[in-house]
């Protein structure tokens, strides 16, 4: 069944509250936004909701996670990473154990309109030399990543969707970071999707199959570190790479790809990304317009190949 991260995430920290008498959950007036209501709800002590002031609610994340606690802070993406400077200061550079979790990241959080829109968080976050970096695909992948984060030593960026996500991980899937997974195996490129895109990528994917067209799609949850062997082993083999995400093409998992690529293995690449500003529009919509669906997709990768 369907399941945007952001609700997989607020039933997965409430689980693991139960746990750890150690993990808390902070927002900024967006709780049922954010899916931190039921955590406040069961753990009243351990939630914490400090109004329209994301700076001020980084600043106590960190300090809690000085102390020893587990804070997770939560707002909307472009809110919650729009206050770089003091992730800058105040987490990255104290290592603090800080779990930052941006929900609504992308085009497809829809009519909300580019000033609720998470498109340029990860380029910033990816500039942080210690901040890890997780984009989760479906439920079962937000479940684990959560767990993950909880027991990760150092800062964490969770970047979450406002839609539904359709399940794209195998029963046996098992989340590790700076592991990718391949959700198909191929030889004539290689597409490379994370979040949101990935299951527009395997239908994608299908499509291109009826052209005779044979694509290795990966899931890129772990943005930061990248799987950096299973990139070069699957563009060693296809010998083209095209990215899909729900981000500005500046900076995010296409640019992070393309300095691996340039440095080590040059190939043939395109980014496939939101341009410009986005807009106010249905998700279905505003992934069509920017060739984000299964056809635009397809579309992009049958011109990429000159096929």
């Amino acid at each position: 069944m369907a399941k945007a991260s952001r609700a997989a995430f607020g039933e997965a920290i409430v689980d693991l509250g139960a746990r750890n008498p150690k993990i808390l959950a902070l927002d900024a007036d967006l709780s049922k936004s954010t899916m931190t209501g039921a955590f406040a709800k069961k753990f009243p002590d351990r939630a914490f909701n400090v109004g329209i002031a994301e700076s001020n609610m980084i600043g106590i994340g960190a300090g809690l996670a000085l102390a020893g606690w587990v804070p997770f802070v939560a707002s909307f993406a472009c809110f919650l990473i729009g206050r770089f400077e003091t992730i800058r200061i105040s987490v990255a550079y104290t290592n603090a154990n800080l779990k930052l979790v941006g929900t609504h990241a992308g085009i497809a959080i829809g009519e909300d309109g580019y000033s609720q829109m998470g498109l340029e968080d990860i380029a910033m976050m990816r500039a942080l030399p210690n901040v890890a970096i997780v984009q989760p695909a479906d439920e079962l992948e937000t479940r684990q990543a959560v767990a993950w984060a909880a027991e990760y030593q150092g800062p964490v960026y969770l970047r979450l969707t406002r839609q539904n996500l359709e399940a794209v991980s195998p029963a046996d899937y098992r989340f590790e970071i700076g592991t990718w997974a391949t959700l198909r195996p191929g030889h004539d490129v290689t597409l490379i999707a994370s979040g949101g895109t990935v299951f527009n990528t395997l239908e994608a994917a299908k499509v291109l199959a009826g052209d005779g067209i044979n694509a290795e799609v990966l899931n890129a949850a772990s943005i930061k570190p990248m799987d950096e062997e299973m990139l070069l082993r699957s563009a060693g083999k296809t010998g083209h790479v095209v990215t899909i995400e729900d981000h500005g093409v500046a900076g995010g998992l296409g640019g992070a790809v393309a300095e691996l690529l340039s440095e080590v293995m040059p190939t043939p690449l395109r980014r496939l990304g939101v341009t410009g500003f986005g807009e106010s529009g249905s998700p279905k919509a505003l992934y069509a317009k920017h060739g984000l669906d299964a056809g635009g997709i397809a579309s992009s990768v049958r011109k990429f190949l000159g096929r």
